[in-house]
């Protein structure tokens, strides 16, 4: 029977091992934190389990008046002004941790299940492939005590860690990495988010719906600097309209506690204070000390694995997937890539990782959805592609649930009109992208779109609009 170890039980790692499993192999799990990983644990789970809790509060706020909505409460005259509900930071945080650990259980009953053995432990290579193709893996247990595991395939899918800055070390009380976020019990009164990529937006926003005054630091001049222009220009917006600080073009050199308050230092001089303050600046990966230029695994400068589309390291017999390998930090691209490398390993049919069918998420409010080529490839001419975007503003579902911000855009191919991207920016985001994703994953035209029934009133009805408008100007011969 072939022997597999994965070190690490992230998303890549456990599906694989039901992969691996399922196919006949004899799969062990090396994992020190539990099954799920910091996707699990300490990032997807918990934050957007947080982000729900958010998400209703910005609904409620923002639109009850409108929809009629009548709050009766017994609030003296003089505070009517006052927030009319509020949230319990400790009770919201207490079901963040017990979802994250139920989660983390289910998964690793279903791999146990599935027949794959789970070892609690710290994994490292322990050398070069030997020459029978077999290889060792050393794993080291919470006591110290070592076992060496022997398998001719090794998958790596240990993800990664925040990024920390020398002079803006979390203390876990005041200045804190979002991992870390989980343990307050009361609401920050006053929070800096350094950072405005995707967690750093998402964490922003999701503050400011409950009840924070959030300033947030960005370095580049705009939010989300690695997202679609329109829609990163329409979440400002919102942040700014709603109250928050949005301070761009300014890099923090340092945050150190003064008593009970946090001072962020920006590279121009300016101070700015608060409560609490997030550093949310990346993610490094997992592989010191695991022994993998020793073993033959090629490493890129970032300390990220080299793999191909196929999962592969440079060394025979290893595999890495998910956050380590430094491709996309989705949960959904490190689940692809272990199953990809346990097709690969055991002889199944396999198809390699393409990034351009990869559709992604950001969780703020309104959310923000993408799946292939990009506003930025079609500016750099990395593609030659027609694009229309219609603001959800022309919506009649969008009227009735009083939603004023988002739009869809679309990208296709002149002359045939095939799909290759798009972009949603509205409530629910995530659930709206999924047609768009079948229609670039299956190469369908905006024509094909445009004939399949929608709803009336529905928001996917807009994504049809937008085909109907391409498909014109594809047959009209417009530019």
């Amino acid at each position: 029977m072939t022997r597999i170890v994965i070190i690490g039980g992230g998303p890549g790692g456990y599906e694989a091992a039901l992969v691996g499993a399922q196919l006949g192999a004899e799969v062990t799990v090396v994992d020190c934190d539990g099954l799920g990983g910091a996707s699990v644990l300490t990032d997807c789970v918990p934050s957007k389990t947080l982000i729900a809790t958010a998400e209703v509060m910005t609904n409620f706020d923002s639109s009850y008046e409108e929809l009629g909505i009548v709050v009766a409460d017994d609030t003296p005259p003089i505070e009517q002004s006052a927030r009319i509900i509020g949230v319990d930071l400790g009770k919201v945080n207490r079901r963040v941790k017990r979802l994250a650990l139920a989660q983390s259980h289910d998964i690793t009953a279903s791999v146990t299940r599935a027949g794959a053995r789970v070892i609690r432990g710290r994994g490292r290579l322990g050398g070069p492939q030997g020459i029978d193709g077999t290889r060792d893996v050393i794993v080291t247990a919470a006591d110290g005590t070592e076992q060496i595991l022997t398998a001719e395939c090794v998958l790596i899918a240990t993800g990664g860690t925040p990024r920390e800055i020398p002079d803006a070390m979390p203390d876990g009380e005041r200045i804190l990495n979002w991992t870390q976020v989980y343990d307050l019990d009361e609401l920050p009164e006053e929070l800096i988010v350094v950072g405005s990529g995707v967690t750093g937006a998402e964490f922003a926003g999701a503050y400011q719906a409950l009840g924070s005054r959030v300033t947030l630091i960005s370095s580049r001049d705009r939010v989300l600097p690695g997202e679609d222009p329109d829609a990163a220009a329409v979440l400002e917006d919102v942040f700014r309209r709603r109250g928050m600080n949005v301070i761009g073009r300014s890099r923090a050199e340092s945050a150190k506690r003064v008593g009970d308050r946090v001072e962020v230092t920006l590279s121009d001089g300016r101070v700015v204070t608060g409560t609490h303050c997030l550093m949310a600046v990346g993610a490094v990966p997992n592989t010191r000390g695991m022994n993998l230029e020793e073993s033959g695994v090629k490493l890129k400068e970032s300390g990220h694995i080299w793999t191909d589309k196929v999962s592969r390291t440079s060394s025979p017999g290893v595999y890495a997937a998910g956050d380590v390998t430094g491709v996309f930090a989705l949960a959904s691209v490190a689940a692809m890539q272990g199953r990809i490398a346990m097709y690969h390993f055991l002889g199944d049919a396999v198809t390699p990782l393409n990034l351009k069918t990869v559709s992604s998420n950001v969780f703020t409010d309104p959310e923000i959805a993408t799946v292939g080529y990009t506003q930025a490839d079609v500016d750099a001419g990395r593609i030659d592609a027609r694009v229309v975007k219609l603001p959800l503003l022309r919506n009649a579902r969008a009227k009735m649930q009083g939603i004023r911000d988002g739009f869809v855009k679309l990208f296709c191919r002149p002359g045939t009109g095939i799909v290759v991207g798009g972009v949603v920016v509205s409530p629910r985001a995530s659930e709206l992208i999924h047609p768009i994703s079948i229609a670039v994953d299956n190469n369908l035209t905006v024509e094909q779109i445009a004939n399949a029934f929608t709803v009336y009133p529905s928001l996917s009805g807009s994504i049809a609009e937008v085909a109907r408008q391409l498909h014109t100007r594809k047959t009209a011969g417009e530019g």
